[in-house]
């Protein structure tokens, strides 16, 4: 997974040791000493996440937290933060302020990284929705998706109906939640439509780690990941004091927030409507993708964006800060000849099929668009020259390894050409990369077809 984070702290040891640690794990990482420097570069990088220390001379990490949940344009990236302050005051001034979580030093390594992978796989749906509500608004189709309205469904799963009922009386006055105590098998019974006798899905799950046996709640937990009527719950896992690693353990498995037992109530429901509202906003990401507006961006045929879309998704792709973007124009080979022998519904099919496999070997964030007849492109971003190589070259074998079946009487081979450029300059816009992708495909349709060719000024 890759990542870009701000370590906040104005001891430079105490950077070098956090920056060590989370280079170790492959993640990018910048440095501010002051809140103030915080602010600016929060604002200038847009990173994926911020480590931000409490204590500092400028400004308290509380308050550089409040500044940065105020602001629309940062409010949205994930905050950690960590100090030597271990009172239940200040850790809950933390959270109320937008902070996603509150470690104390020294930090745990594992439970630091689990916590990373966690809010950084969450900032990525955040991230996703604003792009194609962004992209979505500058073509013209600015529709809001629909508010949720009324109080979110909590489900309780204890380790027995007298420690469920005991959570739910405690955070009932601390929210307009509803709780419901379930017991494991009436938490897997959640059906599409609702749970039985209770209406729709839990928006979130807390579930204790251990039930039945030892690992129950984890075990729980994969299995609600696994099935679609509560695959995308939140879920807030409570485990024995201390026990970080099978705190991380649940964080991988999918759980949005960890806590230790024995909790505070006012903590767990601050947390879960942390989650509640995280869940919410996936929950409009998923419902823009699949409005109807989503037709008015989208090829018909295969199902991928269209050029307009593309276009003003790629110009935001490469306004944002990263390593790099690298765009593949991508074309059939002899497309033509497949049209004229086989007919336009086998030549539909075959553009159907690529469009699939272009999906099944990309990134999901990628993006994939089909510009017109047989020309598609692709964009990746926080890319270098050579993964972009080495992905162009992954998708010109995936489309060509095997033909393509029921398309006529016999299955029809296709194979692919590639162009390759990469963004070198800061202002260069969509179109004009573009067009050197392009240059470097008719490369590749002179040399022979079935190749990768790279621009010359990408290398």
């Amino acid at each position: 997974m890759t990542g870009r984070i701000l370590v906040v702290d104005d001891v430079a040891t105490n950077r070098i040791v956090m920056k060590v640690k989370l280079a170790a794990a492959c993640y990018s990482v910048l440095q501010a000493d002051c809140g103030e420097a915080a602010l600016r570069l929060a604002a200038s990088e847009q990173p994926d996440l911020i480590l931000l220390d409490v204590m500092m001379p400028d400004m308290s990490g509380v308050s550089v937290c409040q500044r940065l949940k105020a602001d629309p344009a940062t409010a949205d990236i994930p905050i950690i933060l960590v100090t030597a302050l271990c009172d239940h005051a200040s850790k809950m001034q933390g959270l109320q302020c937008g902070a996603d979580d509150y470690l104390t030093k020294p930090v745990d390594e594992i439970t630091l990284l689990a916590r990373v992978r966690s809010l950084l796989r969450a900032h990525e749906i955040q991230r996703e929705l604003r792009l194609r509500e962004d992209s979505y608004a500058g073509l013209g189709f600015s529709e809001t998706a629909s508010g949720f309205d009324g109080p979110g469904k909590v489900a309780l799963v204890a380790p027995d109906p007298a420690t469920g009922l005991t959570w739910k009386r405690a955070l009932e006055p601390r929210g307009s939640c509803r709780y419901d105590v379930l017991p494991r098998e009436r938490a897997l019974q959640a059906q599409p439509g609702g749970v039985p006798g209770g209406g729709s899905a839990p928006d979130v799950y807390v579930i204790a780690a251990d039930l039945g046996a030892r690992n129950d709640g984890l075990r729980l937990l994969s299995d609600l990941r696994s099935r679609p009527a509560t695959r995308h719950a939140a879920a807030v896992m409570i485990l024995p004091r201390n026990d970080a690693e099978r705190g991380a353990v649940a964080l991988d498995l999918g759980a949005g927030d960890i806590l230790y037992d024995p909790f505070r109530p006012e903590e767990l429901a601050v947390r879960i409507q942390t989650q509640l509202r995280r869940k919410r906003q996936s929950d409009r990401l998923r419902e823009t993708v699949e409005a109807g507006l989503e037709l008015a961006v989208t090829d018909s045929l295969t199902g991928l964006h269209n050029r307009r879309y593309a276009l003003r998704r790629l110009d935001r792709m490469l306004a944002a800060p990263g390593r790099g973007v690298a765009v593949m124009m991508l074309d059939l080979d002899h497309f033509k000849l497949v049209n004229d022998r086989h007919g336009h519904a086998a030549g539909d099919r075959v553009l159907s099929t690529v469009a699939k496999r272009l999906r099944a070997t990309l990134r999901p964030g990628d993006l994939i668009a089909r510009l017109g007849g047989e020309e598609f492109l692709v964009a990746l971003q926080d890319t270098d020259p050579d993964t972009a190589l080495f992905c162009a070259e992954r998708v010109r074998e995936a489309i060509g390894a095997r033909p393509v079946p029921d398309a006529a009487p016999h299955p029809i081979s296709v194979t692919l050409s590639v162009g390759l450029a990469m963004a070198v300059d800061a202002g260069e816009g969509a179109v004009a990369l573009i067009e050197r992708a392009d240059r470097a495909l008719y490369g590749s349709k002179h040399e022979g077809r079935n190749q990768v060719t790279v621009s010359a000024t990408a290398a």
